[in-house]
């Protein structure tokens, strides 16, 4: 992922998920590299269904609208959800339904080409991670794509109990039945915006669902 890539101020609020303060800090900021990366991979298809899971302030849902994508839309935050309607033209849209829900309750998924969970997906609580995993990844259809990141063992969060971490080889066994076409390992010591040291150690993933 490039340096300039506007991480930081996800560690100081998705450490204590002050979810209001984080969304305040990437407003304006571009969809995800991993999220442009596997629309890319779709260029010579049709748009069709998606979900953008842990959508926040709907950076990447912006991104999906903006490209044809039917959008399912969900957050566990309220406010995430009206953020995103809040944007010009996202009220009442045809393509986008919205819903609240933690990922911890979510028992089932609507059949999907593109399943995007921007960094969303290790604050689920490692306790329900096996469950949440099966309904989401069943949700992706044969040839559909997952792109998002999966926190590193060695990430300084990783201390927190609600929060699920995998070692490299625990998070490509994930992905067993998908073909990787992105899994960059990224860890690196660096200050966020606050200037509080953390380690990153983060999981950069792209993967295509075989048949």
């Amino acid at each position: 992922m490039s340096e300039n890539d506007p991480q930081p101020p996800t560690f100081i609020y998705g450490a204590t998920r002050d979810w209001p303060g984080y969304f305040a800090s990437v407003a304006g900021k571009p969809a995800r590299e991993t999220l442009l990366f596997a629309l890319d991979r779709f260029e010579n298809e049709r748009p069709g269904d998606a979900i953008d899971l842990g959508c926040g302030e709907g950076r990447d849902t912006q991104e999906l609208l903006n490209r044809g994508w039917n959008v399912l839309a969900i957050d566990g935050s309220q406010e995430g959800v009206d953020l995103l309607l809040s944007r010009p033209g996202l009220e009442g849209h045809p393509n986008l339904t919205t819903r609240v829900s933690t990922f911890e309750s979510l028992d089932s998924l609507p059949k999907v080409r593109l399943l995007n969970a921007s960094f969303s997906v290790p604050f689920c609580h490692p306790d329900h991670f096996e469950r949440f995993w099966k309904v989401m990844t069943g949700a992706i259809v044969a040839g559909g794509r997952f792109a998002g990141q999966l926190f590193g063992d060695r990430d300084s969060w990783a201390t927190i109990p609600d929060r699920s971490h995998q070692s490299r080889a625990e998070a490509e066994r994930l992905f067993r039945g998908f073909d990787l076409e992105m899994f960059d390992e990224e860890e690196r010591d660096k200050q966020d915006f606050q200037g509080i040291e953390k380690r990153w150690h983060v999981y950069h993933v792209v993967a295509r669902k075989r048949g």
